[in-house]
């Protein structure tokens, strides 16, 4: 691998304490073999803004810039699809990053779906590989860096999906 580590943008819902505190251990290990942006640490945060006497339409706009600026400069996107439905803000962050092929990792560690079928299908189909693990993420990315260096290319949303057990 090169001395280049991937950039790594992690879309993941942070409401709650408890997907806060979840993020940045998800963040930490991400960390050990990516160079990771996490919105509510690199960010911009809506509650802060407003604080700050930013009008709510300042920063939302704000955010949404500050957010696609880091996906356009993203190798990877790890999106959390844990949760019955996967969070509105993931969904839309996977598509851009899909739409700008970059390389799409899902991480679901929870069977809990809205579907009968599974997940929708636009989620499925934009990642390049679901895993199932901390550690198979870490794997699929791993993978993908090595792909990227020996091509010499960037490779993204147009490749073909990745199967965990061959990894």
């Amino acid at each position: 691998m090169s001395s280049l580590r991937p950039r790594l943008y992690l879309a993941a819902p942070l409401f709650s304490e408890a997907e806060r505190t979840y993020n940045f251990a998800l963040c930490a290990e991400m960390e050990r073999s990516a160079d990771v942006f996490l919105p509510e640490r690199d960010g911009l945060l809506y509650r802060d803004l407003i604080a700050s006497g930013v009008s709510a339409e300042k920063a939302r706009r704000m955010i949404f810039d500050v957010d696609v600026a880091a996906i356009q400069q993203c190798d990877v996107l790890l999106a959390v699809l844990d949760g019955r439905a996967i969070d509105e803000g993931v969904a839309f962050e996977m598509g851009v990053a899909y739409s700008l092929s970059k390389f799409c990792v899902g991480l679901r560690t929870d069977g809990r779906t809205l579907l009968p079928s599974g997940d929708n299908p636009m989620i499925v189909v934009a990642c390049n590989v679901i895993c199932s693990s901390t550690t198979e993420a870490v794997a699929a990315i791993t993978a993908y860096a090595r792909t990227r260096d020996s091509l010499g290319t960037a490779v993204g949303g147009a490749n073909p999906r990745l199967d965990v057990n061959e990894l």
